[in-house]
């Protein structure tokens, strides 16, 4: 998922033309970018449109990761949501605002008894989620990842959005709480569509810090992050290399390869790696 491309639910006449992005998944968004007044008709609509032959059909040309970020789960919207979307080809719920492992975990178990069979992305964006990120991840064995949300953390704090130095931070925390359970971090949205040397600056920030990909609100970001995000043919046979090379050692805990001490968790990324690109691992 090195690009996820956020789609307002209310805005059905952009479905279609999103499935034709390059994206590798589209987040239909049923929270911020929804007014409280066409929560409804949104979600309504795109669980006519998720049941519809036109979605299957674009989902045969296409195969895209199907995300859908419902209403936060204190709102009188959730409930209503999983009504809709509960038992529909979504493979990922994303969960906002939420602060405590009881209140995910509880989230998920009135999810899943709505009938959603897939996986929870959690995002992360208010200081007390990011303290909790490593609770948050393991709150429940579905949740797959956790994401940032920047506007919602730094904007009521007065914390300028776009410095590297509190990216770099902000990002290292959250990517250190996902990995205490074992789990994906997804970088947050760019809201200046028109930077794309901003947009891609901060996803190769995120990248060195171990993301699995980028959020998008715009399709002119997608191929940036599909790039940034994506593997190198160098990348993909160094990974090659040395999980063949492990496979000779018989045993060993940790041996030479081209002058580097390889051992166990430099043997698990090149298997990550490989499976990211769809190759043998």
């Amino acid at each position: 998922m090195r690009s996820k491309l956020f789609v307002p639910a209310s805005r059905p006449e952009l479905f279609e033309k999103a499935f034709a992005s390059q994206a590798d998944a589209l987040s239909f968004d049923l929270e911020d970018a929804v007014a409280p007044a066409r929560k409804q008709a949104a979600r309504e609509g795109l669980a006519e449109w998720l049941a519809s032959p036109a979605f299957a059909a674009a989902q045969t040309r296409h195969h895209k990761k199907i995300i859908v970020r419902v209403n936060a789960a204190d709102t009188p919207y959730f409930a209503g949501d999983l009504a809709a979307l509960g038992r529909l080809p979504v493979d990922v719920l994303n969960l906002p605002k939420v602060e405590s492992a009881a209140a995910l975990h509880a989230a998920a178990v009135q999810a899943i008894a709505a009938g959603f069979q897939g996986e929870f992305l959690v995002t992360v964006e208010t200081p007390l989620a990011l303290a909790r990120a490593p609770e948050l991840a393991g709150a429940h064995p579905r949740v797959a990842g956790l994401q940032l949300g920047l506007a919602d953390l730094f904007e009521p704090l007065g914390i300028d959005r776009y410095q590297s130095e509190t990216l770099r931070a902000v990002m290292l925390a959250l990517r250190l709480g996902a990995g205490c359970a074992g789990k994906y971090a997804m970088d947050a949205a760019y809201a200046r569509v028109r930077d794309a040397e901003g947009f891609r600056a901060e996803a190769q920030l995120a990248r060195s810090l171990g993301f699995l990909g980028k959020s998008c609100v715009h399709p002119g970001q997608v191929a940036i992050a599909n790039e940034v995000f994506g593997f190198s043919a160098e990348e993909v046979e160094a990974a090659q290399r040395i999980v063949a090379a492990s496979r000779e050692q018989d045993g060993v805990g940790a041996f030479l390869l081209d002058g580097k001490m390889i051992d166990a968790p430099f043997v698990r990324r090149a298997q990550d790696v490989l499976l990211a690109a769809g190759r043998p691992a």
